[in-house]
């Protein structure tokens, strides 16, 4: 589904980051990556999610060529293939729980039978995540894992191809962060989404197929 092949990234205050790396993901794949903090966890995974570029090197999704996608192709890429959740849920707070998932379809267009098709699907998210009955809170008026999983459900609102999790659980206690792995293990089942996370928890990442270390710009086994 996605070759990442021997892209490198530098900053300037950073140096190097990214060293020639590469990495083939499967489809329906669930893949922990973890490394120190300022190993390249994130810089990996917005190149992926085509929200930064590498230097060099390629990225082939399904076959396509995407490394050099002008800013409109790499939009359309993002709605259509990616979902992204952070560390910080990104929540508006001055949107409904409801309106904060569906946040990512009004950059599509739809059709009313589409658009019916949406609404079950993310009524069976909210059903599945427990958090329907929580659909006309405001964030200010629910937890933090609570949150989360409204950040959750909103990156699944397209039918992404790939989920890119950026720290998922870094800002939840242990019982969320526990609940929040078993309802990512439970997604990437179900529904065959493959998962690309990053993370300093090793609880976490043993709930994924596989797990690679990123350590001086480059991944292992």
């Amino acid at each position: 589904m996605l070759s990442i092949r021997n892209i490198s990234k530098s900053f300037v205050q950073r140096g190097l980051v990214l060293d020639n790396l590469s990495l083939e993901v499967n489809e329906g794949e669930s893949i922990a990556i973890m490394g120190p903090s300022g190993s390249g966890k994130t810089t990996l995974m917005n190149i992926i999610g085509l929200l930064d570029k590498p230097d060099s090197g390629e990225i082939i999704f399904k076959g396509a060529s995407i490394a050099n996608f002008d800013e409109d192709e790499s939009a359309v890429y993002r709605n259509t293939n990616i979902g992204f959740v952070f560390q910080d849920h990104l929540l508006l707070p001055y949107l409904t729980v409801s309106e904060n998932i569906q946040l990512p379809l009004l950059a599509s267009k739809h059709s009313s039978g589409e658009l019916l098709a949406n609404e079950k699907h993310l009524k069976g998210l909210m059903d599945n995540t427990g958090i329907y009955d929580l659909r006309d809170k405001y964030p200010s008026r629910i937890s933090g894992g609570e949150s989360q999983r409204v950040a959750l459900v909103r990156a699944l609102a397209n039918n992404p191809s790939i989920l890119l999790a950026d720290e998922p659980t870094g800002s939840l206690d242990s019982k969320n962060a526990e609940n929040l792995g078993k309802l990512l293990t439970e997604i990437n089942k179900a529904s065959g989404i493959t998962i690309i996370l990053a993370t300093h928890s090793m609880d976490l990442a043993k709930k994924m197929s596989k797990i690679l270390r990123l350590e001086e710009g480059k991944l292992t086994v």
